[in-house]
């Protein structure tokens, strides 16, 4: 009788702290909607390190430092210990049910948009995201950035996730060999015939039905049995890696063991200042606003999309303690750059958390304290091969694309930007050539259709800058630099 009494008290401070009660949920909901989303979200502690962990820098390093692979288990460690910490606190300070983690896409820039320029270093880039982390808690903490949201149209911001989207597909589809560099062609299918390519296609196709049938932690599931699939293949038929086989794997399947005590060593790996050695001043703007607008405007939707579900928006469509919920994902971005894990974001796949019945932030605590727990056992990361994890690059991609019916393609204004925007970022393989095309695309349509007064400055701005951005490099060799 005792006990019960002693546990009353720590229930009932609970639920006034996070408003279980008030917001119609129970501690069971919020408990069973944490672990939800955590099985929703897990599938980044695969995905991440295969991101981060499998491109040179522009001299040529790992991240980590070295010019081999570095251990995916370390980067593994390091994205689960920031996102748990970075969930405990978005469920602590703003009580809401939004987890953080490093955010696909954010971390597809990092990879392949700027720690791959020439002379910059993983340090670099990663400094670059703590900057753009701090430069939006000053927007948030000055009200600057409704201002810089309204800058921007909202179907252009639209399209770049949409951009986004199919950039991460095309990795996708190149992770797993499906598509590679064609003879006489840009692109061309891969050889289809392979055991890689198989576990791809299983992963896929259970990817897709598990996520129509709405089950949670799909992306999770479908990754760990097209692993277990790898597995079994490359130990019994010994299929082995590329390059050394053509029809192997891209990365084969390796076990490291189970458990192993967490290795934190790439936490503070991150130079403030190396990239205003290593490039110029208008890049580092461009790339700094590249990132804002992918981190500040996702996360924007993201809370709203969130909330709605919850039913926590008030009449004009904002959810409870916006500013404080804002102010928790720029610590994001700082924190994921400072642990070298790329910047932390909300991420929409809370949703899941919300439909098994979590209204507050107890939810984000709970998945944040299984993201701490799982850094125990990142050694598992390195049994997963690409092949079994592009399927879930492929339905992310999907889903992001989904946007795409809210651009009104009847409307040139916004249609030929749009276009350019979704078109350009596959094609050149760089996510800021894409959203740099737009804004130009924008500005020149409007002035093409006596528009002026509908541009805003910031736009003018932006476009300016990123005219020289693609300049630079004929201006040099003009000038003989």
């Amino acid at each position: 009788m005792s006990s019960v009494n002693a546990s009353a008290p720590a229930r009932g401070a609970l639920d006034r702290f996070f408003k279980i009660s008030e917001r119609g949920s129970t501690l069971g909901r919020e408990i069973r909607g944490g672990l939800v989303t955590f099985l929703a979200m897990s599938y980044i502690l695969v995905l991440n390190p295969l991101i981060l962990g499998t491109v040179p820098d522009g001299t040529g390093q790992m991240l980590g430092g070295g010019t081999q692979q570095p251990n995916l288990a370390m980067i593994a460690s390091a994205t689960a210990l920031i996102a748990g910490i970075m969930s405990i606190l978005m469920g602590a300070i703003a009580n809401f049910p939004l987890a953080l983690a490093a955010g696909l896409g954010l971390n597809a820039v990092v990879a392949f948009s700027i720690a791959g320029i020439p002379n910059v270093t993983w340090a670099d880039a990663m400094g670059l995201i703590v900057i753009e982390g701090i430069i939006i808690l000053i927007l948030v903490l000055t009200g600057f950035r409704e201002a810089v949201f309204r800058a921007v149209p909202k179907e252009l911001k639209t399209a770049i996730g949409v951009g986004i989207g199919l950039f991460i597909t095309l990795i996708g589809l190149s992770n797993a060999g499906i598509v590679t560099p064609g003879s006489g062609t840009i692109v061309a299918m891969g050889n289809l015939g392979t055991f890689p390519v198989l576990v791809f296609v299983i992963g896929l196709v259970l990817t897709i039905i598990l996520h129509v049938r709405r089950v949670p932690g799909a992306l999770l599931i479908s990754i760990l049995v097209a692993t277990v699939i790898a597995v079994i293949l490359e130990n019994t038929l010994h299929i082995g890696a590329r390059p050394d086989n053509p029809a192997g794997f891209n990365s084969a399947p390796k076990f490291d063991g189970v458990f192993a005590l967490p290795d934190f060593s790439l936490l503070g790996q991150f130079d403030l200042l190396g990239s205003f050695e290593n490039i110029g001043v208008i890049t580092i703007v461009l790339l700094v606003f590249s990132l804002m607008l992918a981190d500040f405007f996702d996360t924007m939707g993201t809370m709203v999309a969130i909330g709605g579900e919850a039913k926590l928006l008030d009449a004009e469509g904002n959810p409870p303690r916006s500013k404080s919920i804002l102010l928790v994902d720029s610590l994001g971005a700082i924190a994921g750059g400072m642990g070298s894990v790329s910047s932390n974001t909300a991420f929409v796949e809370s949703s899941a958390g919300v439909g098994e019945g979590a209204r507050t932030g107890l939810a984000s605590v709970v998945t944040g304290i299984a993201f701490l727990l799982s850094t125990l056992f990142a050694p598992l990361v390195a049994l997963v091969p690409y092949e079994a994890a592009a399927p879930a690059l492929v339905l992310v991609g999907f889903l992001m694309m989904t946007q795409i019916a809210g651009v009104d393609w009847k409307n040139v204004d916004i249609g030929i930007p749009a276009f350019l925007t979704i078109a350009i970022m596959p094609f050149t393989y760089s996510i800021s050539d894409g959203i740099g095309a737009g804004f130009i695309a924008f500005v020149i349509v409007k002035l093409a259709r006596g528009k002026v007064r509908e541009i805003h400055w910031l736009m003018w701005l932006v476009s300016l800058l990123f005219v020289v951005y693609f300049l630079v490099d004929p201006i040099q060799a003009w000038l003989g630099l």
